[in-house]
């Protein structure tokens, strides 16, 4: 999984490429710490050329959304391929995070 985050004062654009799975959870954290931190930040996560998440990557969007809401900020994923959305639609996080 590659992780591009350009920023712009509280706004963060946020491009995922590739599989995001056990293999790679920890790195993938540590990718996104910096969203993690000060106020209501704007987050977007560009998911074009996302290919797949596994239970692990589910586990990492959870928590990004609850240290989001705790911080009074909003979390929206885009462009999400029909087979990675059907994962989020199946598991019930398409009701927890805003998908655009």
């Amino acid at each position: 999984m590659n992780v591009t985050i350009n920023q712009e004062e509280n706004k963060f654009n946020v491009v995922l490429e590739g599989r995001l799975d056990t293999t790679n959870a920890d790195q993938f954290q540590k990718d996104i710490e910096p969203l993690m931190t000060g106020e209501k930040p704007d987050i977007t996560l560009d998911c074009t050329a996302m290919e797949y998440t596994s239970s692990q990557g589910l586990r990492m969007f959870l928590m990004l959304q609850k240290s989001v809401n705790s911080r009074g900020g909003s979390m929206v994923m885009t462009n999400m391929n029909p087979q990675v959305k059907e994962v989020f639609d199946i598991t019930g996080f398409s009701n927890i995070i805003k998908i655009i």
